[in-house]
């Protein structure tokens, strides 16, 4: 009898669970939104400042868009106030060209300490990360998002290896725990790391909370150059 009652138990055809339904994507969405509309909005006097200071200083563009990888590898063009001179690319390879401790600086980290293509202007614009404004234009855009992994350019996936697919998984954002950990006093593997914890474990509350912690970085400007 025992036997029957195992049969039946195993050819009964077993009831699928019903997907359990989410609100932390919505809900970022609409943070993501409301508070890239919101601080559009009240930023504008500010950013139409720094759009008339930029334009001053050479008469060159006022925006620059570079090319990034986005979710799911894509590209998208991610905006900044132009904080480089206009022939910021003749700057770069002319040095590295002609000092070898810049070119391994630029190979280990894509980043310069003292870089030759950066105007005056455009340093206080990275120290104070107003360079970065708009890019709540690609957050609304859906492009980018408030809180996420810096987007990062094609030269920039073999320092993630493996670890890519992690990155692709989310959209890039303004902000995120590289910016509150401090930036670019950090090695680059210390980012990809972060990039990976936040991939695994993001959620809305993780990102209010690094909202939270990003004022007091930009307030301080601990690893930005």
């Amino acid at each position: 009898m025992s036997e029957i009652v195992y049969a039946n138990q195993v050819l009964a055809p077993s009831r699928a669970r019903a997907p359990r339904l989410s609100l932390d994507q919505p809900l970022t969405e609409l943070m993501n939104f409301t508070v890239a509309l919101l601080a559009l909005i009240f930023l504008a006097p500010l950013m139409i400042a720094v759009a008339i200071a930029v334009y001053a200083q050479d008469g060159g563009p006022i925006l620059f868009a570079h090319r990034r990888l986005g979710k799911d590898g894509r590209y998208f063009p991610c905006l900044k106030f132009r904080s480089m001179a206009v022939d910021a690319e003749q700057r770069l390879k002319a040095l590295l060209a002609s000092d070898p401790e810049a070119r391994a600086e630029w190979e280990k980290d894509h980043k310069l300490r003292n870089d030759p293509r950066v105007t005056k202007l455009g340093a206080f614009l990275r120290k104070t990360s107003l360079d970065e404004l708009p890019q709540l234009i690609n957050v609304l855009r859906g492009e980018m998002s408030l809180v996420g992994p810096r987007p990062i350019v094609d030269a920039e996936i073999p320092k993630y290896g493996r670890r890519f697919q992690n990155y692709c998984s989310v959209k890039p954002g303004i902000t995120g725990l590289w910016q509150v950990s401090g930036r670019n006093d950090t090695t680059y593997r210390a980012r990809v790391a972060l990039d990976c914890i936040y991939a695994a474990k993001r959620n809305v509350w993780m990102d209010a909370g690094v909202l939270a912690m990003t004022v007091p970085a930009v307030l301080t400007r601990r690893g930005s150059y």
